[in-house]
């Protein structure tokens, strides 16, 4: 993680304390002040005393020796999912798309170098990880994350892309940034991305944007299935007709 940067119209302490928060994750349950000053470049008395903050207002817990987070850091996902309009709009079109492809259809917005989803509806699970809202996947090899990836101007692009780790998930992986710019490519020509077993063996997904009337890329729409009961040619015909309905509905209701 990036040392926080100094600036005269930032909350220093309240920038701190968000970083030691982002620092827990999947690999990183439970941390120690010393974990936290690596990974957040913070030195170990202002780790510290941002972990003693949270756990006086009980955003965490401790054994003496290491920290984690506790259930109360959810009202800040719950603020954002109460507040924010978008994925309240969203849910209703995923919950009758994924009734009637029987697969799951899920929305996510770009987040750095990664797609962060914000609203989801599952007729069944299709990943080894499970995924709901506020979970994170590498733009560079989802389908939604390409979408988001080809909205932006192509040098900001091929910036983001080539400043991110760009591991191969799988044998199929595209992580060549000329490749990917490539795919970028065909992807703002054709109006959709289908990604094909390259974030995991037997997942197939495809996805649309979401667009307001303006013609402002907002989000990014997406169905998943497994490889063994959806061919690329099957969400071709088939689910991206779906994909593009919901897309003309969702421009006429966002502005």
């Amino acid at each position: 993680m990036a040392n926080v940067e100094k600036d005269g119209d930032m909350m220093g302490g309240f920038a701190k304390g968000l970083s030691v928060i982002e620092a827990f994750d999947e690999d990183h349950e439970a941390l120690s002040i010393a974990d936290v000053s690596r990974l957040t470049g913070l030195d170990r008395a202002t780790a510290r005393r941002c972990l003693l903050t949270l756990l006086k207002g009980g955003y965490a817990s401790t054994d003496g020796r290491l920290f984690a987070l506790t259930p109360r850091v959810l009202r800040l996902g719950y603020a954002y999912l109460s507040a924010a309009p978008l994925p309240r709009r969203l849910q209703p079109f995923l919950e009758r798309l994924s009734e009637t492809t029987q697969e799951s259809a899920s929305a996510a917005i770009m987040d750095g170098s990664d797609v962060i989803y914000v609203a989801r509806a599952a007729q069944k699970r299709v990943m080894s990880v499970a995924l709901n809202i506020g979970s994170r996947l590498p733009a560079y090899c989802s389908s939604m994350g390409r979408v988001l990836l080809a909205a932006l101007p192509p040098e900001e692009a091929r910036a983001l892309l080539e400043g991110s780790e760009r591991p191969a998930m799988t044998p199929r992986t595209l992580t060549d940034v000329d490749d990917l710019m490539a795919e970028l490519e065909k992807v703002r020509r054709c109006g959709y991305a289908l990604v094909d077993q390259e974030l995991e063996l037997g997942l197939r997904s495809i996805a649309v944007p979401i667009v307001t009337t303006g013609g402002r890329v907002v989000a990014a729409l997406n169905t998943g299935a497994q490889a063994a009961r959806a061919s690329t040619a099957r969400l071709k015909a088939e689910v991206l007709p779906l994909l593009l309905d919901v897309q003309a509905q969702l421009r006429q209701v966002l502005a």
